[in-house]
């Protein structure tokens, strides 16, 4: 499962996520890639299970490249404890993607199948998305 090896803060504060992404917005490494088309937080299995998807269909061919990382922790507090005495133990984290944002690239095999496998790759994350091509891609 992904998440960091070593993390500054053991917990985090949950912030906004308001808005279109400013970074990561536009494909940088592959031809094919799912765009976020609204906000959410992406746990490490989320991401493990579109991967692996999409790894899948593609018959480990091409290349695909995960474009979030999860390293945010998120805390629990345990079931039936009373309010106060601080704040929960993280249970897991996650990678807050905004709207716009690239989630996975895929190079090196044909449109068809590349969209079919980010499709795939999206029925396994709990956003919409967007499949988009490189601008100077021809067939």
């Amino acid at each position: 499962m992904l998440q960091p090896k070593k993390t500054k803060f053991r917990r985090h504060q949950k912030n906004k996520m308001k808005g279109l992404a400013h970074r990561g917005h536009e494909l940088a490494f592959g031809t094919f890639g799912i765009k976020a088309m609204e906000e959410a937080w992406l746990t490490g299995r989320q991401i493990e299970a579109a991967r692996q998807a999409v790894t899948r269909h593609m018959k480990r061919e091409g290349q695909i490249w995960i474009c979030v990382f999860p390293d945010k922790p998120i805390t629990r507090k345990p079931a039936e404890v009373r309010m106060g005495k601080g704040k929960g133990a993280p249970e897991y984290f996650v990678a807050p993607v905004k709207a716009g944002r690239i989630i996975f690239e895929a190079e090196g095999v044909p449109l068809a199948i590349a969209k079919e496998a980010l499709r795939l790759a999206a029925q396994k994350l709990p956003i919409t998305t967007k499949f988009v091509v490189r601008r100077d891609y021809v067939e």
